[in-house]
């Protein structure tokens, strides 16, 4: 009804391209406009100044002969200053954008390994995009930005990388069960080590206060009994620790010891 009258709306973020009998005219921003159909004006049609977004899914062989599909995500909008150039110059955007997108990967990915494919992904999305921003710069477009959202090897592929990546995990963690195993057993050896040195610092000082306290006994007895020799004093000290021996034998029940016949006098024999 508008468009009968001579009258058009263009929205917010839109720009309407204006004919005079099918030339060219004018570029109609956001508004009310008058357009008399009647003196040759026309609405030729609209066009967006949004940011629109295509994806894209590009196959291609690497270095290594392994097929992958890249997903490409294209962020463009025309420009208000050259709508003319967008709207008059491309008859489709997303498939001139496709072409050159599919180019740019065709020519990369060939000269990379599949690991660096995945390790180069931004490298990439660069290099498309500015190959991009100059081809379409020429037809009143400006790209945004562009991605590389993913890489899909081959599903074999897949199942052999995720198989390689189990085994080097495996690997790794059988070395550092062993490495655990090690210090273990180190830390166990070193720990032995030292207990058999404090068991043996500890048989030592017992020797030591054993020493010392007989050799106390030996003076004090020489001291209360004037005339006694130290050798009568360590035959003393024997038969004691015979008798005491004895003693323990026979009241244990579990003693299974064997006797062999003697006198007591044989503790302090120098005979062998």
């Amino acid at each position: 009804m508008g468009q009968a009258l001579g009258c058009i709306q263009v929205d917010q973020s839109t720009v309407a391209i204006k004919e005079n009998f099918g030339k060219y005219d004018d570029v109609l921003g956001p508004g009310f406009h008058f357009m008399p159909w009647c003196f040759g004006s026309q609405l030729a049609g609209y066009l967006s100044l949004r940011v629109q977004q295509l994806d894209i899914r590009c196959e291609s062989k690497t270095k290594d002969n392994v097929f992958v599909t890249l997903v490409a995500s294209i962020q463009y909008r025309a420009l208000a200053d050259k709508a003319a150039d967008a709207f008059y110059k491309l008859s489709n955007t997303n498939e001139q954008i496709q072409a050159y997108v599919f180019d740019v990967i065709r020519a990369t990915v060939p000269t990379l390994d599949l690991d660096k494919v995945f390790g180069q992904k931004t490298e990439i999305a660069q290099t498309v995009g500015k190959r991009l921003a100059k081809a379409m710069s020429l037809y009143g477009y400006e790209i945004v930005q562009t991605l590389i959202v993913d890489v899909e090897p081959d599903d074999q592929v897949k199942s052999s990388m995720n198989e390689i990546n189990a085994a080097s995990r495996l690997r790794e963690a059988a070395y550092e069960m062993a490495e655990g195993e090690k210090i273990l057993q180190i830390k166990q050896a070193e720990g032995e080590a030292e207990s058999k040195y404090l068991e043996g610092l500890g048989i030592a000082r017992q020797r030591q206060a054993i020493v010392e306290g007989l050799k106390a006994s030996v003076i004090g007895f020489s001291t209360s009994v004037p005339g006694a020799s130290t050798k009568d004093v360590m035959d003393m000290i024997l038969i004691t620790q015979y008798f005491d021996t004895m003693t323990e034998i026979g009241v244990s029940s579990n003693s299974s010891a064997v006797f062999i016949p003697h006198e007591p006098e044989d503790v302090t024999s120098e005979q062998r």
